[in-house]
């Protein structure tokens, strides 16, 4: 039966721990001490995580000092160590070597390494004990999987092959089916409000059982929109490092806001063009408008309608609305500057399928524009499957926290913010 390897990628020590004894309770084979882990809390995380009575692997990704890092993590009670595929390769010697000497091995990772089938054999000749194909986190946002390389790999090499790179419970049966013996993961299980429970259905995957998860995909427009409707604009903020987020506007009628962008840039009251741009949409854009931020009205109750018997998505007005009351009815999401009783007059001036400037954001015809109780946030089109993918990363890891803090603890304690304050 392969090995299930639990990535541990906290930053906080007491997290790790419990996270692990949950993986533990849900049968994983081994406990990863994650290069996140380390590099926050050093060999006390992995002195810790041997206690738990499962092996232990030091995710060091050296690149350098093989011998005294591998040494260093042997003596901490590691049981393997992983090394860079991109190291020397008296680097990768010296650091089998060393392991071997305590009675452990090397792993030794071949992500981002041009030849991964070659060097596989090169380390194999070196000592390595086993290799890892590995999609790197930033990769996988893009959809990325290690599928491909795997099967070249298992192929190439006689020494057991591992697997790790967004791999949920929907692809784990088909990593081990490409020749992985060991089936790291990471975020579809220590992302999950129940570790134990999500340990088990990868189990439950690498035996052939398919079962849903909604982590790193490569969405097509259908699934953009599924996705990002499942996220909140806070998410996305997150996940574009607080960029691309539109707040201050007043949100009146309808629910969750999801489509490509119609731009339309008028001026302050001339409603022409905002109203010749229902024709011009298709069913599921969103309509935005820059009327310049002025107080006369540029829409109203009978825009709305019409965006409604059209299957527009939703609205943003950079600008002022009428009708607010009647809007609420119609149900269609519309987002204004502000809410005023006058309009003003078709005039006909200003372009649409235009690029927008809101404040700080810019706004092309195409990008993803989401809108929920927050506020809005708009994606870049070019990005928006890697920020479908980083936005359920930040809600997945939310859900977690949310469970620790339902068990009784609080979010200050959670995230140990006292251990992160500057000291002066």
């Amino acid at each position: 039966m392969p090995i299930l390897q639990v990535a541990l990628d906290f930053m906080i020590l007491e997290r790790a721990l419990k996270a692990a004894k949950e993986a533990v309770e849900g049968g994983t084979d081994w406990l990863e001490a994650g290069t996140p882990l380390i590099k926050s809390a050093g060999m006390e995380a992995v002195r810790r995580l041997a206690g738990l009575g499962r092996p232990v692997v030091a995710d060091l990704k050296i690149m350098d000092v093989g011998r005294v890092e591998v040494e260093m993590a042997m003596k901490s009670g590691a049981h393997v160590a992983t090394v860079l595929a991109l190291a020397d390769d008296e680097t990768i010697r010296d650091a089998a070597d060393a392991a071997h000497k305590y009675g452990g091995k090397i792993m030794v990772d071949l992500i981002n390494h041009p030849e991964p089938e070659k060097r596989a054999q090169e380390v194999e000749l070196l000592g390595a004990d086993y290799v890892c194909v590995h999609v790197g986190v930033d990769q996988q946002m893009h959809g990325e999987n290690p599928l491909n390389t795997l099967k070249r790999v298992a192929k190439a090499v006689s020494i057991p092959v591992a697997a790790a790179g967004g791999i949920n419970s929907e692809t784990a049966g088909e990593v081990v089916k490409s020749g992985a013996e060991i089936v790291i993961v990471g975020g579809a299980i220590i992302k999950a409000p129940d570790i134990a429970e999500a340990t088990k259905a990868i189990k439950k995957a690498m035996r052939g059982v398919k079962l849903s998860t909604e982590l790193y995909r490569k969405y097509g427009a259908t699934e953009l929109r599924d996705a990002f409707e499942k996220v909140s604009t806070p998410n996305l903020s997150d996940a574009m490092h607080r960029k691309n987020a539109i707040g201050n506007l007043k949100k009146i009628g309808g629910g969750k806001m999801v489509g490509r962008a119609f731009t339309v840039r008028t001026l302050n009251g001339d409603w022409a063009k905002p109203v010749e741009a229902i024709e011009a949409a298709n069913e599921g854009d969103v309509i935005v408008i820059d009327a310049g931020d002025g107080t006369t009205a540029v829409w109203g109750e009978l825009a709305t309608w019409s965006c409604k018997m059209k299957g527009i998505a939703g609205v943003v007005i950079f600008g002022a609305v009428r009708d607010a009351d009647e809007i609420k009815k119609v149900g269609v999401p519309v987002y204004a500057r502000h809410v005023v009783p006058n309009a003003g007059e078709p005039k006909g001036f200003g372009e649409m399928g235009v690029e927008l400037q809101i404040g700080a954001v810019r706004i092309r015809p195409g990008d993803w524009v989401v809108g929920d109780e927050s506020g809005i946030a708009v994606i870049p089109r070019e990005r928006a499957v890697e920020i479908a993918n980083r936005a359920i990363d930040v809600m997945e890891h939310e859900n977690r926290v949310r469970e620790e803090i339902k068990r009784g603890s609080t979010l200050s304690a959670v995230m140990e913010l006292g251990e992160w304050e500057v000291k002066r």
